[in-house]
């Protein structure tokens, strides 16, 4: 067996860094703006991570250039390491979050887009580490291998690997035969929509500062505020452009590039944007006739309030407008099984992926005709094409491994004294 190349491994762990310390510094005009005093703390945490990072950087630079699978996945594993230890510290040096532990957390769910927080006056902290933490959702939500990617290959590092390891669903969706323009083309349109969306959230009146951090944390399906009360501090025309680019957020990047592009009927042709697009419509309908119907909201703001979870939910956002348990045990029961969709291969949302579900409940009904016709050939079909074999069994491996994982962390919450629910 070919050895691990571990000195390209380190220099691109290297580079990282030090585009994460680069990263801090743009806490740095919040910090002056708001006259805060955080500014020596935050260039301490800065100098860190950039000065570890051009230590292994330059320890490395005689590497082998080539990377292969096993060093792609091995890049992405141990790159979310070092980007969330050296994420925690601007919460260490500024003292916003003391604990070691708790920094940690804040930086993992961050980067990871998992939006848990073990912050409960979020409005306490100064403004420059706020935008420090909807910043690692930014950067985590398309996956920061992809960005560094569009460098890579100017390193003499080839890219592909890497790209297959930290892309998400079945296949990677290829814009342009040169990985490199295909990353930039993603990263294009995802900073494209981040700006659009902070626009039209200034022109509702918030702030640069909110409006930034919600595009950030909104395109990042992160779900980090910078008010306590999440997205409700803020009102209709708000929850309304949240609502459209949370959305966007859980479409494929690539069909996102070609409506960028005026290609309306790229997306939809592809089977899973339909099914997203129509699944999330009917859930909403039949959330707010649910809601207006038990309770005492009006049609507009039920629908509103319903529209706003149902996409929140699926693509594991986490923005609240209203306190979904509160509705009906139906419907908790509903966002419940939503938060394992999530939204479309190819997007920054979590859960399994509409796609993923969609070939697993396609196999389980083909199935069955197995069973009933032995001899005949059934394959699952995804866009009218059917799907290689080994593809539909890599997909049912990963939904068994997502189950078997959530079991057994329930298993150990129990264990540690916490109820079912929780």
């Amino acid at each position: 067996m070919k050895r691990l190349n571990w000195r390209i491994i380190f220099h691109i762990m290297g580079l990282l860094l030090v585009i994460n310390g680069l990263g801090m510094l743009l806490c740095l005009p919040w910090a002056w703006y708001y006259g805060e005093r955080t500014m020596p703390s935050l260039l301490l945490a800065s100098a860190i991570a950039g000065t570890i990072g051009l230590a292994l950087w330059n320890g490395t630079r005689d590497h082998e250039p080539n990377i292969g699978k096993r060093e792609g996945f091995l890049v992405v594993t141990m790159g979310w390491l070092f980007l969330t230890f050296s994420g925690a510290m601007p919460y260490l040096t500024t003292g916003a979050i003391p604990s070691f532990t708790d920094a940690f957390f804040e930086s993992v769910s961050g980067y990871t887009t998992t939006g848990a927080s073990i912050l409960v006056d979020i409005e306490a902290l100064p403004r420059s580490v706020l935008f420090w933490r909807s910043y690692t959702q930014w950067v985590g939500g398309m996956g920061i291998i992809v960005l560094t990617i569009a460098i890579l290959p100017i390193l003499g590092i080839g890219g592909m690997q890497l790209f297959m390891a930290e892309s998400p669903g079945p296949t990677a969706d290829k814009l342009h035969p040169r990985i490199k323009e295909t990353a930039k083309r993603l990263w294009a349109v995802y900073v494209l929509l981040t700006g659009v969306e902070t626009v039209a959230l200034m022109l509702l009146d918030l702030d640069l500062f909110d409006a930034l951090c919600h595009s950030f944390t909104t395109l990042a399906t992160g779900g980090f505020s910078t008010r306590n009360a999440s997205a409700a501090a803020f009102g209709p025309g708000v929850q309304y452009v949240i609502t459209l680019f949370m959305f966007l957020a859980g479409v494929n990047f690539t069909l996102n590039y070609y409506l960028v592009k005026g290609r309306l009927k790229k997306p939809w042709a592809n089977e899973e944007f339909r099914i997203y697009l129509l699944g999330v419509l009917l859930l909403a309908v039949i959330c707010t006739g649910v809601v207006v119907g038990v309770t005492d909201t009006g049609l507009e703001q039920g629908f509103r309030e319903s529209l706003f979870m149902v996409i929140s939910v699926i693509t594991t956002t986490g923005f609240v407008t209203a306190d979904y348990t509160a509705w009906t045990p139906f419907l908790t029961t509903l966002f419940f099984v939503l938060l394992f969709v999530g939204g479309s291969s190819g997007s920054t949302s979590g859960g399994v992926k509409v796609i993923r579900f969609a070939v697993v409940i396609k196999n389980g009904v083909l199935e069955l005709k197995r069973i009933l016709h032995p001899r005949a050939m059934f394959p699952v079909r995804i866009n009218g094409s059917a799907m290689n074999e080994s593809v539909t069994f890599n997909i049912l491996g990963f939904f068994l491994l997502y189950v078997t994982i959530f079991v057994f962390g329930a298993i150990v919450m129990t264990t540690l004294g916490h109820d079912l629910e929780t």
